[in-house]
């Protein structure tokens, strides 16, 4: 993380998309620092447009994104896209992808110094990926491609880490790894913003959920959130929620398991 004091996010009447429509719709959320926030919704409901456009490569059409009420500053944020658009045929090693989050501070040409060295060493090691640092990214696992991505993004060292459905598709110890990383990097003072589908994971480890379905639908502490009201605003016919006295068992919705959710 940068030395300076850590930034809140802020998205102010944010219409974003491509061509004539809109993925996402007057989108007005504030993100404080050290704080895990799990971005939920069913597929194509605009979660990974969110992340997106919080970095500028989804266009704009209206309002904006500001860090502590300025302008974005790239190098403050760090991004772990899906891993089914990332060119894993590429011919370049765990340990240069790595070196890539180093690129804000170096540039991509400068040789990397001892420094940037020693950081890609200990960012591989942290995600249990130094004994495979000089594999090509493609002869990887799907978990190990994903801890490589995940190394890449602490090596930049940034104040707000989006992550786009990080533990999608990778075994059980990756997911663990990232879901630790990512509260260990909330609790040094980051922003961690996540895309998920797994609604049980997300309520139980962030301290904030927002809901998304072309709009916000709803934003705050899980207590608050997460709710059947929310899940049927959000999901639709995608969720069976089962009336259970007290609770409500929600099924479906591309989530693992059944989920408890309190009545309220």
């Amino acid at each position: 993380m940068t030395t300076a004091a850590p930034p809140t996010l802020e998205l102010r009447d944010l219409y974003a998309g491509y061509d004539a429509g809109w993925a996402l719709s007057d989108v007005n959320l504030e993100f404080p620092p050290g704080k895990l926030v799990a971005v939920i919704g069913p597929n194509g409901s605009g979660k990974s447009t969110l992340l997106r456009a919080i970095l500028g490569l989804v266009p704009h059409r209206r309002g904006m994104v500001t860090l502590s009420a300025r302008p974005i500053d790239r190098q403050r944020i760090a991004y772990v896209p899906q891993r089914e658009v990332v060119d894993w045929s590429f011919p370049i090693s765990a340990e240069q992808v790595v070196l890539m989050g180093r690129y804000p501070r170096i540039g991509p040409v400068l040789p990397a110094a001892p420094a940037d060295r020693a950081a890609v060493a200990a960012a591989l090691e942290r995600v249990g990926m130094h004994g495979l640092a000089h594999r090509q990214i493609g002869a990887l696992s799907g978990g190990q491609q994903q801890r490589v991505f995940l190394a890449r993004a602490l090596v930049q060292e940034a104040d707000i880490l989006l992550l786009d459905e990080p533990m999608t598709g990778v075994d059980l110890a990756t997911e663990e790894t990232i879901g630790t990383l990512m509260r260990e990097l909330r609790d040094a003072g980051a922003t961690v913003v996540y895309a998920t589908h797994d609604l049980e994971t997300a309520a139980d480890i962030s301290d904030l959920l927002c809901f998304v379905n072309g709009r916000i639908v709803a934003f705050g502490p899980p207590a608050e959130t997460f709710t059947p009201h929310t899940l049927h605003e959000t999901f639709g016919g995608e969720l069976m929620i089962v009336d259970a006295g007290d609770h409500a068992h929600v099924h479906g919705g591309g989530h693992h398991g059944h989920v408890d959710v309190p009545k309220r």
